[in-house]
């Protein structure tokens, strides 16, 4: 990863962080206002939120990283187990995810338990083709 992408993945999460901030900050305000709630109690309660915030970066900054690794090409290709019979629809199993899959054209039945391939993604449902055992 490049610094340049690492920056634009810590201001993607800060950007995403400030409603948060400034909501926590008006219920506060008007804390301190109508419910004698002290300025310094409020200040600690912030410094706790954005402190909680650099906690948590490192934990989540993957769910914030842009690139081709996530979504509709990470899926492509990708390697699966029918758990439900495709006649031509059915299910499957992509690492622990169950997913609604239609085989692609020209395929036939494939049974449960038999290895597919991502062709397409359509919504959400897979477009899948059988897995020969000699290719997997």
């Amino acid at each position: 990863m490049t610094a340049a992408s690492k920056h634009r993945t810590l201001v993607r999460y800060t950007m995403f962080q400030i409603p948060d901030l400034i909501l926590l900050s008006l219920v506060l305000a008007a804390a301190v206002r109508w419910w004698d709630l002290s300025v310094l109690t409020a200040y600690g309660l912030v410094a706790a939120w954005i402190a909680k915030d650099v906690v948590m970066y490192p934990i989540v900054r993957v769910a914030y990283e842009a690139g081709d690794s996530s979504g509709t090409e990470a899926i492509r290709g990708a390697l699966g187990v029918v758990t439900q019979t495709l006649t031509p629809s059915g299910y499957v199993r992509l690492g622990s995810e169950r997913w609604r899959a239609e085989l692609a054209r020209g395929s036939e039945t494939v049974s449960a338990g038999s290895a597919i391939r991502v062709v397409e993604l359509r919504g959400l449902t897979l477009i899948v083709e059988p897995v020969n055992s000699a290719e997997s």
